[in-house]
Formats: C-alpha cells, structure tokens, sequence
C-alpha cells in the first residue's frame, strides 16, 4: 500500500511542481521571466511559490546585474533536486500500483 503523506506537499501544489519540473528539465538557470511566460503566471502568484520553494531550500535565486534591468536566475539546490527525485519516485509507486 502506498503512503500517501510522502508526497511532498510543498512540490504536490500545481504551480510549485510546475517551477520544480522546469528547473529540473535544465541544467541552466531560468531568469524570472522565463519561467513567468512559461508557466503563464503573473507577478505575484509566481513570487509567492518561489519564495515558499526557497524557505524549503528547493531553490536558489541569484541576481545578475549587466545591462539594464538585474535579472533574478532561479536553480534547484543538491536538496531541491534530491526532493524532486524522491517526490516522483512516489509517483511511480502509485502509478505501478494497477500492473
């Protein structure tokens, strides 16, 4: 039987596992903009599930100043990508459940 609760529920929310998804899908960083056009969110809501991904140290940001505007890059952490490992491992669990 499969637990549930371990699911990750700071990765198990939509928008988080979208941020997550993509910053695993890269080596590279992606700048905030990137990921806002993306995942089609405004401002605020993507701020607000970047900041929740950082508090869990999921992620980091870095800023990079050149010319014109800073631009803020955004990585997953050793510690976000492990997360990420082990909340789609939980997945494939659940998924092989019915074979």
């Amino acid at each position: 039987m499969i637990d549930f609760s371990q699911l990750d529920r700071t990765i198990h929310e939509k928008g988080r596992l979208s941020i997550m998804t993509l910053l695993a899908s890269r080596p590279n960083a992606w700048p905030f903009q990137d990921l806002k056009a993306e995942l089609d969110m405004s401002d605020g809501n993507l701020i607000t599930h970047l900041r929740t991904l950082e508090k869990a140290e999921f992620i980091q940001a870095s800023k990079l100043s050149g010319d014109g505007r800073p631009q803020t890059l955004y990585t997953l952490t050793p510690t976000g990508r492990e997360a990420f490992m082990s909340y789609l491992a939980v997945l494939e669990q659940i998924l092989n459940l019915g074979k």
